[in-house]
């Protein structure tokens, strides 16, 4: 007979056996509907001129201050963070988390050639584009990869320390759209920082560890 008091994985052998692993296939379709659903997001951020933050925010604060291509400066602004990933999440990570970070660059630079965006409420696009990003974070995430920079900070943390990674990267991204005060104006960083809670309370509902591990 069961013991009521034991959860039932605990009861089932089976139940609590090791979960499959991701095959190459789901790997690869995780990574570019991830990157996809965060160069959407981006796009409406771009369309409205609100930030974001992590590396994207930096590379995103770089483009609006210099003109240059955002893909370009997202993909060389990651490049010194590949030895920590390479060092503490290892060797699958860290060339995932590249494919990742490459993927997004070339679709963040292709995105304005192939949707075309007449309009987009501002409100609309910080809630939208916010959520969007999240979602990409959490499939990569399940899927251990990043898009680098500060999320394989904050994904090592969550791993040695269990702090969420929604909630470390929030303290981190107001940072960032503190700093690009210069070129955007107090509304639109208002509206930033909407975008940027819509974005890491996706990812500290939806990703924990305590749900979802990923393989």
């Amino acid at each position: 007979m069961t013991d009521p008091r034991r959860p039932d994985d605990e009861a089932d052998p089976a139940a609590a056996a090791e979960p499959p692993r991701h095959t190459l296939f789901d790997d690869a379709q995780a990574l570019v509907t991830g990157a996809l659903f965060v160069a959407l997001g981006l796009l409406l951020f771009r369309k409205a001129g609100l930030m974001t933050g992590g590396t994207a925010g930096i590379a995103l604060a770089l483009h609006y201050a210099s003109g240059w291509r955002f893909g370009v400066l997202f993909f060389v602004i990651n490049l010194p963070f590949y030895w920590l990933a390479w060092q503490r999440m290892g060797r699958r990570f860290t060339i995932k988390t590249f494919a990742a970070v490459a993927l997004l660059s070339l679709l963040s630079d292709q995105l304005p050639r192939l949707v075309t965006i007449g309009h987009v409420q501002p409100l609309f696009a910080a809630v939208a584009g916010g959520l969007l990003v999240g979602a990409g974070f959490i499939i990569l995430f399940r899927h251990r990869a990043s898009l680098g920079g500060l999320n394989v900070l904050v994904l090592w943390l969550q791993e040695r320390t269990g702090w969420r990674a929604g909630y470390m990267q929030l303290v981190l991204d107001v940072a960032i759209l503190l700093a690009s005060t210069p070129w955007v104006s107090a509304e639109r960083l208002l509206l930033s920082v909407v975008g940027a809670a819509a974005m890491n309370l996706a990812l500290a509902i939806n990703h924990r560890p305590d749900r979802y591990v990923a393989f």
